[in-house]
C-alpha cells in the first residue's frame, strides 16, 4: 500500500471536512496521479461483509432444512394437515413480524446493536427448537427464529451498504444475499447426511442442532465491528462518527490519518414509520415493497410443488408408507430434489452478482420478472400435452423461473430495498418492504394448495404470469436507479 497512496493525499488528509461516503469511496492514486480502478477494501469492511453474509446463510439453512425435517416432525407430533401448514409458514410469519417490528429499530438504536441482538435472539430460539416438547412449542420457537431472521433482512443489508464503497455495493450486497441460497443447499445436504447416518424420527432435532455452534461464533464476532458513521452523524454524534470511520478504514500504512466530517445540517434528524409514506419517500416505498410482494407470490408458490415435479421426473416415491423406513426413504428423496433446485438458485445469484454493476438493478429486475413470466407460461402450456412432453415443459418452465427469479427480482428486490431510502429511515423502509413481501409469502404458503385444487395448475400458473408482468410494470413505473450511486445522493433525491 505504500506505493498506492500518494504523499500529496496523506499531506492533505483531514484538511477539509467531508462526508462519510466520500471517505469510504475515495480512490487511491499512484505517485504519477493515476487513480486506481476501485477502492481497496479494508479488513474491517470484509469482516462486516462476511458476518452479514452469515445471517443470510442461516436464513436459507433453517427455512429450507425445515422442509426436509417436516415429514419427521409431522410423524413425531402426529400433526394434522392444518398443523403441517402452520409449521411450514411459522418461520415466514416470524420474518414478517421481525422485519416490521425489529428491522426499523436499527434507525433508533443503531445498526451494530441490532446486528448483535438479532443473532443472539436467533441462537436462543434455535436452541429451544432443538428441545421442543410439542407441536405448539415448536411452532412458537420457529416463529421466534423467523423474528430474528426478519430483523436481519434490513439490518444486514444496511450495515453492508453503509460501510463499503458505492462502486462495489451492488455486487457485495448480492454476494451476501447469495449466501441464502448457499444456506439452502447446505440445509438440504445436512438434512440428507443426518438422515442417512441417523435414520430415526428424532433426527430433525440434530438437523437444527448443527447450526448452534456456528451461530454462536458469528454472534460473538459481531461485537468487534464499528457502528455506522452515517447513522451516528445523523444522530449528531460527530466525534464518535469520526472515530468509527477511522476504525472502519484502518490500513497499513494508516490512511486517512485524520478524519473530519461535515456537521449535520439542521441538527439530528428523527423520522418515524409514517415518513415512509410522505411525498419524499412514497416512490421509494412503492418500488421497494410492491415488486417484492409480487415476486414472493410466485417464488413461494412454485416452491411448494416443484419437489413433486422433480420426484416424478427423476424417480418415484413410496406413495403409501408402511413404516418409519419408508418415511425416511421418502424424506431422503425430497432432500435430494431440494438440493438440485438450490443449485439453480445459486447459479442465478452468481449471474446477478456478475452483471448487476454493468446492467443495473432496475433493468435486471424488469428482465427477471419478464423471464419469470416466460418460464411460468411454458409450464402452464404443459397442460396441452401429455406424457414426457408435458413433464419436459413443466421442467423447463420451472427451471427458467428459478434461474430468472434469482437473476432478477428475488435478488434485486432485496438490494433495492436497502438503497432507495434516506439514512434516517433506511432500516425502517427496508424492514417494511421485507415485511410487506412476506405477507405474500405467508398467504401463498396457506392458500396455494387450496387454489391449486380449486382452480387447477394451468389457471394458477397463468395467474402468476400476470403477477410477474405486473412486477415488471411497477418496477419500470417507479424506478429509482441506485447502482454505483453514492448513498448520500440517493437520500438527497
Amino acid at each position: 500500500m505504500d506505493r498506492v497512496l500518494s504523499a500529496e493525499l496523506e499531506a492533505d488528509a483531514g484538511a477539509v471536512a467531508r462526508s462519510v461516503q466520500s471517505y469510504i469511496d475515495e480512490t487511491a492514486r499512484w505517485r504519477d496521479g493515476t487513480a486506481l480502478v476501485a477502492t481497496p477494501m479494508t479488513r474491517m469492511q470484509w469482516r462486516i461483509w462476511y458476518l452479514a453474509a452469515a445471517g443470510k446463510f442461516f436464513e436459507g439453512l433453517i427455512v429450507f432444512m425445515t422442509g426436509v425435517a417436516m415429514p419427521l416432525i409431522a410423524e413425531e407430533f402426529s400433526m394434522t394437515k392444518v398443523e403441517h401448514g402452520v409449521i411450514g409458514a411459522a418461520s415466514l410469519l416470524g420474518i414478517l413480524v421481525g422485519a416490521i417490528g425489529l428491522g426499523g429499530l436499527s434507525d433508533r438504536f443503531g445498526r451494530k446493536r441490532m446486528f448483535i441482538v438479532e443473532m443472539f435472539l436467533f441462537l436462543l430460539f434455535l436452541c429451544l427448537a432443538c428441545f421442543s416438547p410439542s407441536y405448539w412449542w415448536l411452532a412458537f420457537f420457529l416463529v421466534g427464529l423467523g423474528v430474528a431472521l426478519g430483523c436481519d433482512y434490513p439490518t444486514a443489508h444496511v450495515i453492508i451498504s453503509e460501510s463499503i464503497p458505492s462502486r462495489m455495493r451492488g455486487r457485495l450486497v448480492l454476494s451476501a444475499f447469495g449466501f441464502q441460497a448457499l444456506g439452502a443447499l447446505t440445509g438440504a445436504v445436512v438434512g440428507y447426511l443426518v438422515l442417512t447416518n441417523m435414520p430415526e424420527v428424532g433426527a430433525w432435532r440434530w438437523m437444527y442442532a448443527t447450526a448452534v455452534i456456528p451461530a454462536l461464533i458469528v454472534a460473538i464476532a459481531r461485537f468487534w465491528i464499528p457502528e455506522s458513521a452515517h447513522w451516528l452523524l445523523l444522530r449528531g454524534e460527530q466525534s464518535e462518527a469520526e472515530a468509527q470511520i477511522n476504525l472502519l478504514l484502518q490500513r497499513e500504512p494508516a490512511y486517512p490519518k485524520t478524519v473530519r466530517l461535515f456537521e449535520p445540517k439542521g441538527g439530528a434528524k428523527r423520522e418515524n414509520f409514517l415518513s415512509l409514506f410522505n411525498r419524499k419517500n412514497i416512490r421509494a416505498t412503492i418500488l421497494a415493497s410492491v415488486p417484492w410482494l409480487l415476486q414472493d407470490l410466485g417464488t413461494y408458490g412454485i416452491g411448494i410443488f416443484t419437489p413433486t415435479i422433480l420426484a416424478a421426473t427423476f424417480g418415484h416415491k413410496t406413495q403409501h408408507m408402511r413404516n418409519i423406513a419408508d418415511l425416511i426413504d421418502n424424506d431422503v428423496l425430497a432432500a435430494k430434489g431440494s438440493g438440485f433446485i438450490d443449485l439453480l438458485l445459486i447459479v442465478g445469484v452468481i449471474c446477478a452478482i456478475l452483471s448487476v454493476d454493468r446492467i443495473g438493478s432496475i433493468r435486471l429486475q424488469i428482465w427477471g420478472f419478464i423471464g419469470c413470466a416466460v418460464g411460468l407460461a411454458i409450464a402452464a402450456c404443459s397442460s396441452y400435452f401429455t406424457g414426457g412432453t408435458s413433464i419436459l415443459l413443466i421442467f423447463i418452465g420451472f427451471m427458467t423461473f428459478n434461474f430468472m427469479t434469482n437473476l432478477g427480482p428475488n435478488a434485486q428486490t432485496y438490494l433495492l430495498a436497502g438503497e432507495v431510502f434516506p439514512t434516517s429511515v433506511r432500516g425502517t423502509g427496508a424492514g417494511f418492504a421485507a415485511a410487506f413481501a412476506k405477507i405474500g409469502a405467508v398467504t401463498t404458503a396457506f392458500l396455494f394448495p387450496i387454489l391449486l385444487a380449486d382452480m387447477g395448475t394451468q389457471t394458477l400458473l397463468f395467474g402468476l404470469v400476470a403477477t410477474s408482468l405486473l412486477g415488471a410494470f411497477v418496477t419500470w413505473a417507479f424506478q429509482i436507479h441506485t447502482t454505483g450511486v453514492n448513498l448520500e445522493e440517493i437520500g438527497a433525491e
